[in-house]
């Protein structure tokens, strides 16, 4: 008795893929709708990031001189602990450990205890936003997974009251030490404001730069382009992680208008469109008038997913074969 294999759904991640591993991809590869239909996650970088080397270069020396270890860094300030809400300075964090172990490779054919610059990091809180930042600092052999902090927390605000709490612990009855957030130059400011208030200073380093990538707009029409040629013939998705990109991905839907206002054809589009939070959400709502099919409760790939079922099963899109049947006309 043969059976028919359920063509896969598109699903285009208007993101850089993230290294070590890319938690969207390890998810939506496993996931499965009702209809047993699986993913097949695309990629298509929107911005353009740069590392600010002069400033992971001040990170590296930190890490070398013992900033981060509870002495004074070459009569530099100390820092308790290090906080990341961006995969992006997360991987420029990685490079500057890599380089620091490279280096103490050149000099020596193994490195000891006194050179592995993870030793001076072993006690040292790291604070993250997320599951994603979590399991690419998780890739650092010798910082324990215990001291990778946060991973529970999703946003910001939550992730600043989560710090409050624990860093207390850590320093009850003496003068907290100041924290160091990498950063990039756009990003929130409610982590520093929110510990400052409550008495923890937060000294922010820029550690890397953002672009919206010039080849944007081809790169996401060249991936439309393929995935019509696939046997899937119902809704793919794209994934919209931040305003940076959202004229370029409306345009090259033909979802705009020669005022740039959007226009709304939910059952006739061939491609859904999906934000990982509210931020984006409102953005294009405001900016365009358009408003995404659905938009995460919870910024992961576990609430990316749990809203897009749900969208699908309320729209009757499943239907008697799953998630593959064509929107209605």
């Amino acid at each position: 008795m043969s059976t028919t294999k359920v063509p896969k759904v598109p699903i285009i991640l208007l993101k850089t893929r993230s290294t070590p591993t890319d938690g969207y991809e390890e998810y939506f590869r496993s996931a499965q709708m009702p209809n047993e239909a699986g993913f097949e996650p695309a990629f298509v970088p929107v911005l353009e990031h740069r590392h600010v080397q002069e400033n992971l270069d001040e990170v590296a020396r930190l890490v070398r001189e013992g900033g981060f270890a509870g002495e004074e860094a070459g009569g530099g300030r100390r820092y308790g602990g290090l906080v990341f809400t961006s995969q992006r300075a997360v991987e420029g964090f990685i490079g500057v450990i890599e380089a620091a172990e490279r280096g103490a490779h050149d000099q020596q054919s193994s490195l000891t205890e006194t050179q592995d610059p993870t030793v001076r990091l072993a006690k040292v809180p790291f604070y993250v936003v997320g599951p994603a930042t979590f399991r690419s600092l998780s890739s650092i052999t010798g910082i324990p997974p215990t001291q990778i902090l946060g991973a529970h927390t999703g946003n910001g605000e939550a992730l600043a009251r989560f710090i409050l709490t624990h860093y207390a612990t850590l320093y009850p009855d003496e003068e907290k030490p100041p924290l160091l957030f990498l950063v990039g130059e756009q990003r929130r400011d409610v982590i520093p404001k929110t510990l400052g208030a409550n008495g923890i200073a937060v000294e922010e380093l820029v550690v890397y730069e953002t672009g919206i990538m010039e080849s944007f707009e081809e790169d996401f029409k060249a991936v439309l382009s393929k995935t019509e040629l696939t046997a899937f013939d119902g809704p793919r998705w794209a994934v919209v992680f931040s305003p940076a990109g959202c004229e370029a991905m409306l345009r090259s839907l033909h979802l705009l208008d020669p005022e740039e206002r959007a226009q709304q054809m939910t059952s006739r589009r061939r491609t859904l469109v999906a934000t990982i939070g509210p931020t984006t959400r409102d953005f294009l709502l405001d900016k365009f008038g358009f408003e995404p099919d659905v938009c995460a409760a919870s910024p992961s790939a576990e609430g990316l997913g749990d809203g897009i079922a749900q969208f699908l099963e309320k729209s009757k899109l499943l239907g008697s074969t799953g998630c593959n049947d064509k929107p209605p006309p």
